[in-house]
């Protein structure tokens, strides 16, 4: 998947106030204030009013550069994906092709070595036990997971959405951070043909596990 998947941020809101920092020092300066703000409230308790505050700008400012929340989050880290985004785009299209989307855009984005490498390190943040790894859970569980489990609509949506999750940062942490083989090595959409029917299942799905589509062409051969 492309990073056409991703949704097409709306323009921007607001207009700097007369004599308010603008340009590229106030934007640096609403990161800076943003990442403090985030490491300190979370991710949830975390507002735009505040994080102007902290960088003595006007919030129309904030909303000037950043569209949201999400925006100003994933703009701290450095962060070359957009799950939210992404999510958002995939849940828009055909429900019967969601696991197999989400697997092959993850996948596909981070065949990209800058993209994987960052990657890395956010992973590595968020499997810690510091202030990063608590905003990043929060931002996860708020702007991805319960998207899901509100696609899933049933009585246990949030435990298929955590399923699906726990599923998709298994294989990242497996492929990219461990580089365990044969999976750091296996092709993409080999990948995808396995891992995105299980996704599709613990989201939406019912009985047995489905398996590979030619589990047995690969058992007869």
């Amino acid at each position: 998947m492309s990073d056409a998947t991703e949704a097409t941020p709306r323009r921007r809101r607001g207009r700097p106030r007369a004599g308010a920092r603008s340009g590229a020092s106030g934007k640096a300066a609403i990161i800076r204030a943003a990442t403090q703000e985030f490491a300190d409230r979370g991710y949830e308790a975390a507002s735009l009013r505040a994080i102007a505050r902290r960088a003595g700008v006007d919030s129309a400012l904030v909303h000037h550069y950043f569209e949201n929340k999400a925006d100003l989050f994933t703009a701290t880290l450095g962060a070359p994906l957009r799950p939210d985004r992404a999510i958002t785009a995939i849940l828009a299209g055909p429900r019967d092709e969601v696991g197999t989307s989400i697997v092959r855009y993850l996948l596909t984005q981070l065949e990209d070595q800058k993209a994987q490498a960052r990657v890395v390190a956010i992973l590595r943040t968020a499997v810690g036990s510091g202030p990063g790894s608590r905003m990043l859970k929060e931002f996860l569980v708020r702007e991805v997971f319960q998207r899901l489990a509100a696609a899933s609509s049933s009585d246990d949506a949030d435990l298929r959405a955590n399923l699906a999750a726990a599923q998709l940062v298994g294989v990242l942490l497996t492929r990219f951070v461990l580089r365990l083989e044969p999976i750091a090595s296996t092709p993409t959409e080999e990948l995808v043909r396995r891992v995105g029917p299980v996704i599709q299942w613990h989201l939406f799905g019912s009985g047995e596990p489905p398996r590979p589509l030619d589990a047995t062409v690969h058992r007869s051969e």
